[in-house]
């Protein structure tokens, strides 16, 4: 079984959050939850192809998109990624 931080580096987009569904105890097929959830972001099409948008969410490592997500969050400064949480914080 996959851990979610064998999922750290870029082009790993689906392969991650299909591993957090997962790792948070989803059962069934996780990869097509994981693609309903990025086509409801706008990172999939109807296909599952990425869009443009996917296609830069894909190719930043899971630390670059949390570092995003805090900035876009508001937060500013120097952020530390915990790689457990998947989350960026203030040091």
């Amino acid at each position: 079984m996959a851990n979610t931080t064998d999922f750290l580096g870029k082009n790993q987009l689906i392969d991650r959050l299909s591993a957090q569904l997962k790792a948070n105890g989803m059962t069934g097929d996780t990869r097509v939850a994981a693609l309903d959830i990025l086509k409801r972001r706008g990172h999939v099409d109807d296909k599952g192809t990425l869009t443009a948008a996917g296609r830069a969410r894909d190719g930043m490592t899971a630390e670059e998109r949390a570092l995003d997500r805090a900035k876009r969050n508001g937060q500013s400064g120097s952020l530390k990624y915990d790689p457990q949480t998947n989350r960026a914080t203030r040091r």
